[in-house]
């Protein structure tokens, strides 16, 4: 039995019936994974990546909203792990005073992707600058591969790291990740082992939203908290 629960993670997704399921839920690990508040940049529309703006007063509103859901929903969290960036950490930090849950940990893995020569730009230049390798959704259009910039298949790798690492501390409980949009939606593809591509335009990661990744749930079940706002 305890073999089993040695097994590659994606094993699980599908709700094997190697076990009784009541047995896999005993022995599940949940990985929370939660985008921060809006920062300044955000509130400007300048691209951030690994530019450390502090949060904007709607991010800090926004971050405690979300920390009042998760503990109005009666949801704790085992650990949490928090990109050291200030806009990510200080919203780990909201929601562990707001639900007296424990201290968060810095977690280089799960830094934001560096935007390269688009750090600092506005979100308006993307086009000019970065087309024809851009994707374009109703909300966000995604530069793919300017100079000095990690790209996505990068990013993919990075968030399988931090999957991994995060697997290979803990065999269960309730884990948050408190990270930022582009490394967010890598780390649910590498979870749920999606194609990049398609993940980028799957869903809005909004600021301040909560996903469960978790054997129990399939992708199109992530999304736990929703805010209906976007920037710039």
């Amino acid at each position: 039995m305890l073999l089993y629960f040695l097994l590659p993670i994606n094993l699980f997704f599908s709700r094997s019936n190697l076990l009784p399921f009541r047995v896999i839920m005993a022995y599940m690990l949940r990985i929370y994974l939660a985008r921060h508040g809006q920062d300044r940049d955000n509130e400007k529309g300048i691209l951030n990546g690994h530019r450390d703006e502090p949060l904007s007063e709607l991010g800090i509103s926004q971050a405690e909203s979300l920390a009042e859901k998760i503990a109005s929903s009666g949801l704790h969290f085992d650990y949490i792990y928090a990109s050291p960036l200030k806009r990510a950490f200080k919203t780990a930090e909201i929601i562990s005073r707001v639900i007296s849950g424990p201290v968060p940990v810095a977690e280089n893995t799960i830094i934001e992707r560096d935007f390269g020569v688009m750090t600092g730009q506005s979100v308006a230049k993307i086009e000019d600058m970065c087309a024809p390798d851009i994707i374009k959704t109703e909300t966000v259009t995604y530069f793919l591969d300017p100079a000095g910039a990690e790209t996505f298949p990068d990013l993919f790798t990075r968030g399988k790291k931090a999957l991994d690492l995060i697997c290979k501390k803990h065999d269960d409980g309730n884990i948050l990740l408190l990270a930022h949009g582009d490394i967010g939606k890598m780390i649910y593809a590498a979870y749920y082992n999606l194609p990049w591509l398609d993940v980028l335009t799957m869903f809005h990661f909004g600021n301040a939203e909560l996903l469960l990744l978790s054997p129990e749930n399939g992708p199109e079940e992530a999304k736990i908290f929703e805010t209906v706002q976007y920037n710039n």
